[in-house]
Protein backbone atom coordinates (compact mmCIF):
# COMPACT_ATOMS: atom_id res chain seq x y z
CA UNK A 1 0.00 0.00 0.00
CA UNK A 2 1.05 3.68 -0.31
CA UNK A 3 -0.33 6.68 1.47
CA UNK A 4 -1.39 9.52 -0.98
CA UNK A 5 -2.37 13.18 0.81
CA UNK A 6 -5.45 14.53 -0.52
CA UNK A 7 -6.69 18.20 -0.40
CA UNK A 8 -9.49 18.37 1.63
CA UNK A 9 -10.14 21.64 3.90
CA UNK A 10 -7.46 22.93 5.44
CA UNK A 11 -5.51 19.94 7.16
CA UNK A 12 -5.53 17.76 3.89
CA UNK A 13 -6.66 13.50 4.48
CA UNK A 14 -4.33 10.72 3.99
CA UNK A 15 -5.84 7.98 2.04
CA UNK A 16 -3.92 4.65 1.84
CA UNK A 17 -4.27 2.91 -1.53
CA UNK A 18 -2.62 -0.38 -3.58
CA UNK A 19 0.91 0.10 -4.47
CA UNK A 20 -0.03 0.20 -7.94
CA UNK A 21 -2.40 2.35 -7.98
CA UNK A 22 -1.84 5.44 -10.41
CA UNK A 23 -1.52 8.62 -9.26
CA UNK A 24 -2.69 11.41 -11.60
CA UNK A 25 -1.11 14.64 -11.02
CA UNK A 26 0.85 17.15 -12.90
CA UNK A 27 4.05 18.54 -12.62
CA UNK A 28 5.62 19.43 -9.04
CA UNK A 29 6.13 23.13 -9.58
CA UNK A 30 8.03 25.18 -7.74
CA UNK A 31 6.84 28.85 -6.35
CA UNK A 32 9.51 31.64 -7.84
CA UNK A 33 12.28 32.06 -6.07
CA UNK A 34 11.57 35.40 -5.23
CA UNK A 35 7.92 36.78 -5.22
CA UNK A 36 7.98 40.78 -5.39
CA UNK A 37 10.90 40.41 -7.57
CA UNK A 38 8.84 38.22 -10.13
CA UNK A 39 5.77 40.27 -9.70
CA UNK A 40 7.72 43.70 -10.50
CA UNK A 41 9.33 41.98 -13.81
CA UNK A 42 6.08 41.17 -14.78
CA UNK A 43 4.56 44.70 -13.71
CA UNK A 44 7.54 46.35 -15.69
CA UNK A 45 8.13 43.65 -19.03
CA UNK A 46 4.21 42.70 -19.23
CA UNK A 47 2.58 40.62 -22.49
CA UNK A 48 1.67 42.50 -25.03
CA UNK A 49 1.05 46.00 -24.02
CA UNK A 50 3.31 48.59 -22.69
CA UNK A 51 4.72 48.60 -18.82
CA UNK A 52 1.91 49.46 -16.28
CA UNK A 53 3.52 52.41 -14.69
CA UNK A 54 3.97 54.08 -18.88
CA UNK A 55 0.23 53.12 -19.40
CA UNK A 56 -0.94 54.70 -16.12
CA UNK A 57 1.37 58.08 -16.67
CA UNK A 58 0.69 58.33 -20.42
CA UNK A 59 -3.16 58.01 -19.43
CA UNK A 60 -3.24 60.06 -16.10
CA UNK A 61 -6.75 58.33 -14.63
CA UNK A 62 -8.28 60.07 -11.98
CA UNK A 63 -9.93 56.43 -10.80
CA UNK A 64 -8.61 53.01 -10.81
CA UNK A 65 -10.44 50.15 -10.33
CA UNK A 66 -8.93 46.31 -9.35
CA UNK A 67 -10.51 43.34 -9.27
CA UNK A 68 -9.96 40.15 -7.30
CA UNK A 69 -11.55 36.64 -6.72
CA UNK A 70 -13.58 36.10 -3.63
CA UNK A 71 -13.01 34.12 -0.96
CA UNK A 72 -13.90 30.51 -3.03
CA UNK A 73 -10.28 31.01 -4.95
CA UNK A 74 -7.27 30.57 -3.29
CA UNK A 75 -5.45 33.84 -4.99
CA UNK A 76 -2.04 34.88 -3.31
CA UNK A 77 -3.98 38.35 -3.21
CA UNK A 78 -1.37 39.63 -0.37
CA UNK A 79 1.82 38.92 -2.17
CA UNK A 80 0.84 40.84 -5.16
CA UNK A 81 -1.53 43.61 -4.12
CA UNK A 82 1.21 45.67 -2.79
CA UNK A 83 3.45 46.31 -5.36
CA UNK A 84 0.08 46.68 -8.09
CA UNK A 85 -0.53 49.54 -5.24
CA UNK A 86 2.99 51.11 -5.38
CA UNK A 87 3.18 50.85 -9.46
CA UNK A 88 -0.11 52.95 -9.06
CA UNK A 89 1.55 55.83 -6.90
CA UNK A 90 4.94 55.78 -8.35
CA UNK A 91 2.61 56.58 -11.56
CA UNK A 92 0.92 59.37 -9.65
CA UNK A 93 -2.62 57.50 -8.77
CA UNK A 94 -3.08 58.16 -4.89
CA UNK A 95 -4.72 55.37 -2.68
CA UNK A 96 -7.47 57.52 -2.60
CA UNK A 97 -8.39 57.00 -6.19
CA UNK A 98 -8.65 53.20 -6.25
CA UNK A 99 -11.19 50.89 -5.59
CA UNK A 100 -10.73 47.19 -5.17
CA UNK A 101 -13.83 44.73 -6.21
CA UNK A 102 -14.16 41.65 -4.60
CA UNK A 103 -15.96 39.43 -7.95
CA UNK A 104 -18.43 37.98 -5.92
CA UNK A 105 -20.42 36.66 -9.34
CA UNK A 106 -23.26 34.84 -7.88
CA UNK A 107 -21.73 34.50 -4.49
CA UNK A 108 -22.55 35.56 -1.32
CA UNK A 109 -21.11 39.12 -0.37
CA UNK A 110 -17.93 38.53 1.70
CA UNK A 111 -17.67 38.42 5.49
CA UNK A 112 -15.01 41.40 7.25
CA UNK A 113 -12.60 38.33 8.22
CA UNK A 114 -13.23 37.01 4.58
CA UNK A 115 -12.30 40.55 3.24
CA UNK A 116 -9.18 41.12 5.22
CA UNK A 117 -8.02 38.00 4.40
CA UNK A 118 -8.89 38.34 0.52
CA UNK A 119 -6.48 41.45 0.01
CA UNK A 120 -4.70 41.59 3.76
CA UNK A 121 -5.21 44.05 6.95
CA UNK A 122 -1.97 46.89 5.34
CA UNK A 123 -4.37 47.00 2.11
CA UNK A 124 -7.79 47.11 3.64
CA UNK A 125 -6.24 50.24 5.24
CA UNK A 126 -4.92 51.81 2.00
CA UNK A 127 -7.66 51.56 -0.39
CA UNK A 128 -11.64 51.12 -0.78
CA UNK A 129 -12.46 47.27 -1.10
CA UNK A 130 -16.48 46.33 -1.37
CA UNK A 131 -18.20 43.38 -2.75
CA UNK A 132 -19.62 43.75 -6.35
CA UNK A 133 -23.47 42.95 -5.82
CA UNK A 134 -24.97 41.54 -8.43
CA UNK A 135 -28.19 41.42 -6.66
CA UNK A 136 -28.42 44.91 -7.07
CA UNK A 137 -29.56 47.15 -9.69
CA UNK A 138 -28.26 50.68 -8.81
CA UNK A 139 -24.59 49.09 -8.13
CA UNK A 140 -24.78 48.26 -12.14
CA UNK A 141 -25.06 49.71 -15.43
CA UNK A 142 -26.05 48.52 -18.64
CA UNK A 143 -24.19 47.92 -21.36
CA UNK A 144 -26.23 46.19 -23.84
CA UNK A 145 -30.02 45.29 -24.40
CA UNK A 146 -29.10 42.32 -27.05
CA UNK A 147 -27.88 40.36 -25.64
CA UNK A 148 -28.61 41.76 -22.02
CA UNK A 149 -25.20 42.57 -20.46
CA UNK A 150 -24.70 44.60 -17.07
CA UNK A 151 -21.94 44.56 -14.92
CA UNK A 152 -20.77 46.22 -11.77
CA UNK A 153 -20.51 50.71 -12.07
CA UNK A 154 -17.86 51.10 -10.27
CA UNK A 155 -15.91 48.70 -12.55
CA UNK A 156 -17.48 49.82 -15.81
CA UNK A 157 -17.28 53.75 -14.97
CA UNK A 158 -13.35 54.09 -13.39
CA UNK A 159 -11.14 55.60 -15.96
CA UNK A 160 -8.51 52.73 -15.22
CA UNK A 161 -9.77 48.88 -15.15
CA UNK A 162 -7.60 46.18 -13.64
CA UNK A 163 -8.28 42.72 -13.42
CA UNK A 164 -6.38 40.15 -10.95
CA UNK A 165 -6.94 36.61 -10.85
CA UNK A 166 -5.50 32.83 -10.90
CA UNK A 167 -5.59 30.16 -13.54
CA UNK A 168 -6.21 26.93 -13.26
CA UNK A 169 -8.12 24.31 -15.27
CA UNK A 170 -12.04 25.10 -15.37
CA UNK A 171 -14.67 22.21 -15.92
CA UNK A 172 -16.61 24.55 -18.11
CA UNK A 173 -14.88 27.50 -19.40
CA UNK A 174 -11.32 25.95 -20.20
CA UNK A 175 -9.50 27.52 -17.72
CA UNK A 176 -9.75 30.46 -15.51
CA UNK A 177 -8.51 33.61 -15.09
CA UNK A 178 -8.26 36.91 -17.45
CA UNK A 179 -12.10 37.61 -18.63
CA UNK A 180 -13.41 35.75 -15.94
CA UNK A 181 -12.69 38.38 -13.90
CA UNK A 182 -15.07 40.33 -15.61
CA UNK A 183 -17.61 37.57 -16.37
CA UNK A 184 -18.77 36.22 -14.49
CA UNK A 185 -17.10 37.93 -11.60
CA UNK A 186 -18.58 41.52 -12.55
CA UNK A 187 -21.75 40.61 -13.91
CA UNK A 188 -25.77 40.29 -12.96
CA UNK A 189 -27.73 36.82 -13.18
CA UNK A 190 -29.55 37.88 -16.70
CA UNK A 191 -25.99 38.08 -18.27
CA UNK A 192 -24.59 34.69 -16.21
CA UNK A 193 -27.51 33.34 -17.36
CA UNK A 194 -26.16 33.28 -21.32
CA UNK A 195 -22.64 32.20 -19.64
CA UNK A 196 -23.49 29.75 -17.99
CA UNK A 197 -27.19 28.58 -19.56
CA UNK A 198 -28.60 25.40 -20.70
CA UNK A 199 -27.21 25.61 -24.34
CA UNK A 200 -23.85 26.78 -23.31
CA UNK A 201 -22.92 23.98 -20.80
CA UNK A 202 -24.45 21.20 -23.47
CA UNK A 203 -22.13 22.30 -26.32
CA UNK A 204 -19.01 19.39 -25.82
CA UNK A 205 -16.69 22.26 -26.35
CA UNK A 206 -17.58 23.71 -22.83
CA UNK A 207 -14.55 21.44 -20.96
CA UNK A 208 -11.54 21.52 -19.20
CA UNK A 209 -8.92 22.96 -20.79
CA UNK A 210 -10.43 23.96 -24.18
CA UNK A 211 -10.60 27.44 -24.85
CA UNK A 212 -11.25 27.24 -28.57
CA UNK A 213 -14.75 26.95 -29.58
CA UNK A 214 -15.90 26.91 -26.05
CA UNK A 215 -18.86 29.11 -25.90
CA UNK A 216 -18.40 29.58 -21.86
CA UNK A 217 -15.05 31.08 -22.93
CA UNK A 218 -16.58 33.08 -26.07
CA UNK A 219 -19.40 34.65 -23.91
CA UNK A 220 -17.07 35.89 -20.98
CA UNK A 221 -14.56 37.01 -23.83
CA UNK A 222 -17.31 39.34 -25.15
CA UNK A 223 -18.66 40.59 -22.29
CA UNK A 224 -14.92 41.62 -21.24
CA UNK A 225 -14.37 43.35 -24.14
CA UNK A 226 -17.06 45.35 -24.15
CA UNK A 227 -16.48 46.50 -20.83
CA UNK A 228 -12.84 47.48 -21.50
CA UNK A 229 -9.78 45.93 -19.34
CA UNK A 230 -6.62 47.94 -19.54
CA UNK A 231 -4.25 46.10 -18.02
CA UNK A 232 -4.50 41.93 -16.83
CA UNK A 233 -2.73 40.22 -13.82
CA UNK A 234 -2.99 36.73 -12.93
CA UNK A 235 -0.77 34.37 -11.64
CA UNK A 236 -0.36 30.63 -11.38
CA UNK A 237 0.12 29.04 -8.23
CA UNK A 238 1.52 25.65 -6.29
CA UNK A 239 0.02 22.98 -4.00
CA UNK A 240 0.52 25.13 -1.55
CA UNK A 241 -0.77 28.37 -2.75
CA UNK A 242 2.68 30.14 -3.89
CA UNK A 243 2.88 32.23 -6.76
CA UNK A 244 4.60 29.89 -9.81
CA UNK A 245 4.12 32.11 -12.58
CA UNK A 246 3.11 35.54 -13.48
CA UNK A 247 1.11 36.76 -16.48
CA UNK A 248 0.02 39.94 -16.86
CA UNK A 249 -0.29 42.79 -19.43
CA UNK A 250 -2.91 42.52 -22.56
CA UNK A 251 -5.83 40.63 -21.32
CA UNK A 252 -6.24 38.14 -23.84
CA UNK A 253 -2.69 37.80 -25.04
CA UNK A 254 -1.54 37.38 -21.38
CA UNK A 255 -3.82 35.15 -20.72
CA UNK A 256 -3.02 32.95 -23.24
CA UNK A 257 0.63 32.36 -22.39
CA UNK A 258 -0.54 31.84 -18.76
CA UNK A 259 -2.93 29.24 -19.88
CA UNK A 260 0.01 27.20 -22.22
CA UNK A 261 1.80 27.03 -19.02
CA UNK A 262 -0.35 26.01 -16.28
CA UNK A 263 -1.76 23.53 -18.79
CA UNK A 264 1.24 21.86 -19.63
CA UNK A 265 1.86 21.78 -15.46
CA UNK A 266 -1.41 20.54 -14.40
CA UNK A 267 -1.89 17.76 -17.48
CA UNK A 268 -2.16 14.01 -16.37
CA UNK A 269 -2.41 11.35 -19.21
CA UNK A 270 -5.59 8.92 -19.19
CA UNK A 271 -5.17 6.08 -21.66
CA UNK A 272 -8.30 3.83 -20.80
CA UNK A 273 -10.80 4.06 -17.95
CA UNK A 274 -10.26 2.97 -14.34
CA UNK A 275 -12.34 0.76 -12.01
CA UNK A 276 -12.18 3.21 -9.12
CA UNK A 277 -11.44 6.84 -9.33
CA UNK A 278 -10.62 8.37 -5.95
CA UNK A 279 -10.44 12.52 -6.04
CA UNK A 280 -11.51 15.43 -4.09
CA UNK A 281 -13.26 19.09 -4.39
CA UNK A 282 -9.61 20.90 -4.43
CA UNK A 283 -9.03 21.40 -0.29
CA UNK A 284 -9.95 25.18 0.97
CA UNK A 285 -11.13 27.39 0.24
CA UNK A 286 -12.87 25.35 -2.67
CA UNK A 287 -14.33 22.73 -0.87
CA UNK A 288 -16.27 24.55 1.62
CA UNK A 289 -19.37 23.59 0.10
CA UNK A 290 -20.89 20.75 -1.70
CA UNK A 291 -21.35 23.53 -4.81
CA UNK A 292 -17.87 23.66 -5.40
CA UNK A 293 -16.86 20.22 -4.86
CA UNK A 294 -19.23 19.10 -8.14
CA UNK A 295 -15.38 20.57 -10.12
CA UNK A 296 -13.47 17.40 -9.32
CA UNK A 297 -16.33 15.28 -9.88
CA UNK A 298 -16.28 16.67 -13.52
CA UNK A 299 -12.27 16.88 -13.81
CA UNK A 300 -11.91 13.07 -13.52
CA UNK A 301 -14.89 12.40 -16.05
CA UNK A 302 -12.00 11.39 -18.25
CA UNK A 303 -10.84 9.08 -16.05
CA UNK A 304 -14.19 7.00 -15.73
CA UNK A 305 -16.08 4.70 -18.27
CA UNK A 306 -19.62 3.01 -17.87
CA UNK A 307 -18.76 0.83 -15.56
CA UNK A 308 -16.20 3.12 -13.29
CA UNK A 309 -16.62 4.15 -9.61
CA UNK A 310 -15.72 6.88 -8.31
CA UNK A 311 -15.36 8.10 -4.75
CA UNK A 312 -15.30 12.17 -3.81
CA UNK A 313 -13.55 13.25 -0.77
CA UNK A 314 -14.68 16.50 0.23
CA UNK A 315 -14.86 19.17 3.47
CA UNK A 316 -18.37 20.84 2.98
CA UNK A 317 -17.84 22.98 5.93
CA UNK A 318 -20.31 25.39 4.62
CA UNK A 319 -22.88 23.02 4.02
CA UNK A 320 -24.21 21.95 0.23
CA UNK A 321 -23.86 26.00 -1.16
CA UNK A 322 -25.99 28.92 -1.74
CA UNK A 323 -30.34 29.10 -0.87
CA UNK A 324 -30.66 28.98 -4.35
CA UNK A 325 -28.74 26.11 -5.38
CA UNK A 326 -29.70 24.12 -2.00
CA UNK A 327 -33.36 24.07 -2.82
CA UNK A 328 -32.86 23.14 -6.54
CA UNK A 329 -30.83 20.02 -5.22
CA UNK A 330 -32.98 19.15 -2.62
CA UNK A 331 -36.53 20.10 -4.61
CA UNK A 332 -35.31 17.35 -7.40
CA UNK A 333 -33.95 15.33 -4.99
CA UNK A 334 -31.68 12.69 -7.09
CA UNK A 335 -33.97 13.05 -10.03
CA UNK A 336 -30.89 14.48 -12.95
CA UNK A 337 -32.58 12.88 -15.26
CA UNK A 338 -36.07 14.84 -14.92
CA UNK A 339 -33.89 18.04 -13.79
CA UNK A 340 -32.29 18.13 -17.37
CA UNK A 341 -35.48 17.32 -19.07
CA UNK A 342 -36.74 20.26 -17.41
CA UNK A 343 -34.12 22.97 -18.22
CA UNK A 344 -33.63 21.33 -21.68
CA UNK A 345 -37.57 22.71 -22.42
CA UNK A 346 -36.79 25.97 -21.65
CA UNK A 347 -33.54 26.66 -22.26
CA UNK A 348 -34.55 30.53 -22.44
CA UNK A 349 -35.06 30.35 -18.89
CA UNK A 350 -31.91 30.02 -16.36
CA UNK A 351 -32.65 29.42 -13.08
CA UNK A 352 -29.66 30.35 -10.70
CA UNK A 353 -27.03 27.96 -9.76
CA UNK A 354 -28.89 25.29 -12.18
CA UNK A 355 -25.28 25.34 -14.31
CA UNK A 356 -23.82 23.05 -11.30
CA UNK A 357 -26.23 20.42 -11.28
CA UNK A 358 -26.16 20.40 -15.13
CA UNK A 359 -22.27 20.10 -15.01
CA UNK A 360 -22.70 17.40 -12.76
CA UNK A 361 -25.52 15.44 -14.49
CA UNK A 362 -22.62 14.76 -17.08
CA UNK A 363 -20.76 12.53 -14.20
CA UNK A 364 -24.25 11.15 -14.00
CA UNK A 365 -24.75 10.15 -17.01
CA UNK A 366 -21.71 8.23 -17.17
CA UNK A 367 -21.79 6.10 -14.33
CA UNK A 368 -24.89 7.16 -12.45
CA UNK A 369 -25.89 7.86 -8.89
CA UNK A 370 -24.92 4.60 -7.43
CA UNK A 371 -21.25 4.73 -8.63
CA UNK A 372 -20.80 8.37 -7.51
CA UNK A 373 -19.67 7.73 -3.97
CA UNK A 374 -19.08 10.77 -1.68
CA UNK A 375 -17.61 11.25 1.92
CA UNK A 376 -17.48 14.94 4.21
CA UNK A 377 -18.66 15.61 7.33
CA UNK A 378 -19.92 18.83 6.71
CA UNK A 379 -23.27 17.77 5.34
CA UNK A 380 -25.35 15.00 6.83
CA UNK A 381 -25.84 12.00 5.44
CA UNK A 382 -29.69 11.84 5.33
CA UNK A 383 -29.04 15.52 2.95
CA UNK A 384 -26.28 13.98 0.76
CA UNK A 385 -28.79 11.11 -0.33
CA UNK A 386 -31.25 13.71 -1.96
CA UNK A 387 -27.15 15.30 -3.53
CA UNK A 388 -27.37 12.78 -6.65
CA UNK A 389 -24.72 10.86 -4.82
CA UNK A 390 -24.07 7.78 -2.84
CA UNK A 391 -23.30 9.25 0.30
CA UNK A 392 -20.53 6.53 2.41
CA UNK A 393 -22.22 6.25 5.82
CA UNK A 394 -21.31 4.14 8.94
CA UNK A 395 -19.33 5.24 11.63
CA UNK A 396 -15.97 7.02 11.99
CA UNK A 397 -15.19 10.63 9.95
CA UNK A 398 -15.21 11.05 6.80
CA UNK A 399 -11.22 10.12 6.55
CA UNK A 400 -12.38 6.82 8.05
CA UNK A 401 -15.54 6.26 6.04
CA UNK A 402 -13.31 6.71 3.05
CA UNK A 403 -10.49 4.58 3.89
CA UNK A 404 -13.08 1.89 4.84
CA UNK A 405 -14.53 1.74 1.24
CA UNK A 406 -11.25 1.71 -0.74
CA UNK A 407 -10.47 -1.31 1.73
CA UNK A 408 -13.60 -2.84 1.16
CA UNK A 409 -13.17 -2.33 -3.06
CA UNK A 410 -9.91 -3.84 -3.18
CA UNK A 411 -10.66 -6.92 -1.04
CA UNK A 412 -13.65 -7.44 -3.32
CA UNK A 413 -11.83 -6.70 -6.77
CA UNK A 414 -8.04 -7.56 -6.38
CA UNK A 415 -7.75 -6.96 -10.02
CA UNK A 416 -9.35 -3.56 -10.37
CA UNK A 417 -7.52 -0.51 -12.06
CA UNK A 418 -7.41 2.38 -9.43
CA UNK A 419 -6.58 5.98 -10.04
CA UNK A 420 -6.13 8.25 -7.20
CA UNK A 421 -6.02 12.40 -8.24
CA UNK A 422 -4.62 14.07 -4.86
CA UNK A 423 -5.54 17.80 -6.29
CA UNK A 424 -8.84 17.02 -7.57
CA UNK A 425 -10.31 19.73 -10.08
CA UNK A 426 -6.96 21.61 -10.29
CA UNK A 427 -5.14 18.05 -12.20
CA UNK A 428 -6.36 18.55 -16.02
CA UNK A 429 -6.73 15.20 -17.61
CA UNK A 430 -6.19 14.52 -20.92
CA UNK A 431 -6.78 11.14 -23.50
Amino acid sequence: MKTVTMLYGCEGMQLRLPAAADVLEGQHVVPVKDEPAAVRAALAGPIGCPPLREMLERRRPSSVAITVSDITRPVPNRLFLPALLDELNAAGVGDSCVIILIGTGMHRPSTPLERENIVGPDVLKRVRVVDHRSDQADSLVRLSDDPPVSVCRAFAQADFRIVTGFIEPHFMAGFSGGRKGVCPALVDLATVQRFHGYQTLAHPRADNGVLEGNPCHRIALSVARAVGVDFLFNVAVTRRRRIAGVYCGDLEQAHRAGCEQVAAWTAARVDSPYDLVVTCGGGSPLDQTFYQSVKGMCTARPALGSGSTMLVVSHCGEGIGSRAYSELMLRWNNDWRGFLADIASRPERTELDQWQFQMQARVLERIGVSALHFASDGVPVDVQRRLAVAPLEGRGDARERAQRFIDDYVRDRPGARIAVIPDGPYTMLVS
